[in-house]
């Protein structure tokens, strides 16, 4: 597995589902800065058609529109949908993801704790999902939601110092010390 922080307004991100597993990924998504995010649905639940709003499609995505995607998430569809659907998106270039099915999955949707622009994630590459989500559990325990102003703290003095001309290993060692 390889980590990686995507930026959600630089990524075209899509969304297909048709109950309450796409409303919550498409919460959690948007939590993220997933802001101009694209949802399909041929038989939208009322609640993701709400949360959706404009940027609801009401049909399954097609090549061209698959085309336009890097990350999509597939979100409760039968698999006899989901997969041949992840393969059409994947022949296009299009990284896939189809929750809870592994072996269907480009990525994988890490545990996360989110203070702010702090985000902290465990992943166990969909081998036990409770054990990252215990983990994550003592994570929300360990970083509770102040970590979102000691963070922002944290960054406002690096950049003064940063703008000091102060040399990297310096700047490791006062950000050291800020956080101590």
């Amino acid at each position: 597995m390889i980590p990686l922080i995507v930026d959600p307004a630089r990524v075209p991100i899509a969304l297909v589902g048709r109950g309450r597993a796409a409303e919550r990924r498409l919460g959690l998504l948007r939590e993220a800065g997933a802001e101009d995010i694209e949802v399909f649905s041929d038989a939208p639940s009322a609640g993701l058609a709400a949360s959706a709003g404009e940027r609801l499609r009401l049909w399954l995505p097609d090549r061209d529109e698959l085309t336009r995607t890097a990350l999509l998430w597939i979100v409760d569809l039968p698999i006899a949908e989901a997969v041949p659907l992840a393969r059409r998106a994947r022949a296009t270039g299009c990284l896939v993801n189809v929750e809870d099915v592994t072996a269907a999955c480009d990525f994988h949707n890490p545990a996360q704790v989110r203070r702010g622009d702090l985000l902290l994630t465990v992943s166990t590459g969909g081998k036990s999902p409770g054990l990252a989500a215990r983990i994550r559990r003592e994570l929300a325990r360990s970083f509770g939601p102040e970590w979102a102003g000691r963070l922002n703290r944290i960054a406002a003095k690096r950049g003064a110092w940063r703008r000091s001309g102060r040399p990297l290993h310096e700047l490791a060692r006062l950000t050291n010390r800020t956080i101590d």
